[in-house]
């Protein structure tokens, strides 16, 4: 028994002197550096904490830029810059150009319109909802964006569309808002044609937000812009959102068919034929839904104007 007690203490001498060995490592002598964890000192700003410093500033409280011609030659590079406050800034630099000096941005529409679509991929939500509010002030200030070249669009297009469905509801709301800008602003016929191969994309909610967008162009289109389209063509784009398993998209349609009947009682009456002749009207529309569309479509086309 007494020398079992005595192997005791030399086996905790053992164990003890790596510790020993350790603390005498992480002295500043040793060469060798050890993780600091002082309560009493500052914590570390993280990437969270700067986007939290990330001012969001809405259009109208944006000021013009100081030097607007040095920001106009430097957007560019700034934009793709790698420091992701720098980008913000940037991106607001955009804004207040589009805003105040749109005459200075539009020799480089294009590239900047490239580089925002860049930047609504970075995966920083300040970076990303900042490039958003950027494409809501440029749909306001220039309208129609097609006088750049198809690929910039339909590449700015397809992320507004990605970010309207995405699950984050402050990305969701501004990529709508400029959605709305957009279909505001543009002229509706060529704005159509483009949302008009989104009715059939995988994703369904891309194709919920391309209808709510192409029953935006067909509230603002007349007859005439309607028959340009092809009355066919979008009476069959309005008929496969009907049946589309999203409610959204289902209402988009619905509001689609009343802007078509609407322009189509308009169009009968400035023929000459009596707006209280509704059975006439309702027969030829009857009539055009059946030539255009299989019968169960045409019925629930007609099914949606008769209830108005």
């Amino acid at each position: 028994m007494p020398a079992a007690v005595e192997e005791r203490p030399k086996k905790v001498a053992k164990v003890a002197a790596p510790a020993a060995a350790a603390v005498k490592a992480a002295s500043p002598g040793s060469g060798k550096k050890k993780k600091k964890n002082d309560e009493n000192s500052a914590p570390r700003a993280t990437a969270a904490a700067g986007e939290q410093a990330v001012e969001y500033i809405p259009s109208e409280e944006l000021g013009a830029a100081s030097h607007p011609k040095a920001k106009a030659a430097g957007l560019v590079a700034e934009l793709d810059s790698k420091d992701w406050i720098r980008a913000c800034e940037a991106l607001n630099d955009a804004r207040s150009l589009a805003i105040h000096h749109p005459a200075l941005l539009n020799p480089i529409l294009e590239k900047v319109v490239l580089a925002i679509v860049k930047t609504m991929k970075n995966p920083r939500s300040a970076v990303l909802k900042t490039s958003i509010m950027a494409c809501t002030d440029i749909f306001n200030s220039f309208g129609n964006l097609l006088s750049v070249s198809d690929d910039a669009f339909d590449k700015l297009l397809l992320q507004l569309l990605l970010k309207a469905s995405q699950d984050k509801r402050f990305v969701c709301e501004e990529a709508e808002k400029a959605m709305r800008a957009m279909a505001a602003s543009m002229p509706p016929l060529p704005l159509l044609k483009k949302l008009k191969a989104y009715v059939h994309h995988a994703n369904l909610r891309v194709r919920a937000k391309a209808a709510v967008a192409i029953s935006h162009c067909a509230a603002r289109m007349d007859i005439e812009a309607m028959k340009e389209f092809g009355m066919s063509a979008l009476l069959q784009v309005a008929a496969e959102l009907l049946n589309d398993r999203l409610p959204e998209a289902r209402e988009a349609a619905r509001s689609v068919v009343g802007s078509m009947h609407g322009a189509f009682a308009k169009e009968a009456a400035a023929r000459g034929e009596q707006e209280g002749d509704a059975p006439a009207v309702a027969a030829s529309w009857e009539s055009l839904c059946s030539l255009s569309l299989p019968p169960i479509s045409a019925q629930a086309v007609t099914k949606i104007t008769s209830s108005q």
